[in-house]
């Protein structure tokens, strides 16, 4: 059976309307909340808050993409470091999604994960957080994951302090770093407001993913906007570090690769199941 992406976008906000097999992982840094609200005079929280409303179009929109895990950005572990102001409203925006939002990501088949330290955030946010993965536990139809308090380096380090002496393959370290055994590597990392960097974000887990960078605000970001990044991604030829693309298959998390067609093009790479 073939994904989706074996077939051509479609011209509105969907990559095809007959999605049977979800796998891409797509991960989003989600950049330009502050700027996109101080461009309109109002206050950076404010732009925060137009962001949830961004997250909630692209969660609503991914399964129909090809999209199987989604890995929202939300706060990183240098993001202390901002005004104690902007910390306790973002700290408040994450206490309020918890609290508004299960209903809807269970209703939807969402599971939710939250990736990141939890000794570190406001009384109770943890709690809310363990209860949010509980209840969506058996979502089925996209697996959404959000950072919080959350460092690419330091997951690889903790990671490294686990495994000690042993000798691991890379699959048994991906499952310390991830703390998700299956995980699929990320195929496709978005970042919004015209900014080129990763800031720590899945550094492991991106190792072989496409880069996709958009001048679009994240308040401003939808379907479409996500539609034409799975579109610049499907045009890509992926090689993971070979000579011709190859397609690729997710065997317990990992890509597999297979033999490629002399007949396959960069814009008819297929995901496989």
């Amino acid at each position: 059976m073939q994904s989706c992406l074996d077939t051509q976008v479609c011209p509105d906000t969907q990559v095809c309307p007959d999605t049977e097999v979800n796998v891409l992982h797509v991960g989003i840094i989600m950049d330009g909340n502050g700027r996109w609200a101080q461009r309109r005079g109002w206050t950076r929280l404010r732009g925060h808050e137009a962001g949830l409303d961004a997250i909630r179009r692209v969660v609503e929109a991914a399964p129909a993409q090809g999209i199987g895990t989604l890995t929202l950005y939300a706060f990183s572990s240098d993001n202390w470091r901002r005004p104690e102001a902007e910390v306790a409203g973002l700290m408040g925006l994450l206490r309020f999604y918890l609290n508004n939002e299960v209903r809807s990501l269970k209703r939807n088949g969402v599971r939710l994960s939250v990736i990141g330290r939890r000794d570190r955030l406001p009384d109770g946010i943890a709690v809310l957080i363990a209860n949010a993965e509980a209840a969506t536990r058996s979502g089925a139809a996209l697996h959404l994951r959000i950072a919080v308090d959350y460092s690419g380096r330091d997951a690889i380090l903790n990671a490294a302090a686990q495994a000690g002496t042993a000798a691991l393959t890379r699959e048994d370290f991906a499952r310390l770093v991830t703390g998700e055994p299956g995980l699929r590597d990320v195929d496709l990392i978005i970042r919004t407001s015209g900014e080129k960097r990763l800031s720590d974000f899945l550094l492991w887990e991106s190792a072989y993913a496409e880069l996709h960078f958009t001048e679009r605000m994240w308040p401003d970001f939808d379907a479409r906007d996500l539609a034409a990044a799975l579109a610049a991604f499907q045009g890509r030829e992926r090689r993971f570090g070979g000579l011709g693309a190859l397609p690729f298959a997710p065997v317990h998390g990992e890509p597999r690769l297979q033999a490629a067609s002399a007949a396959l093009t960069p814009a008819t790479v297929r995901v496989a199941i």
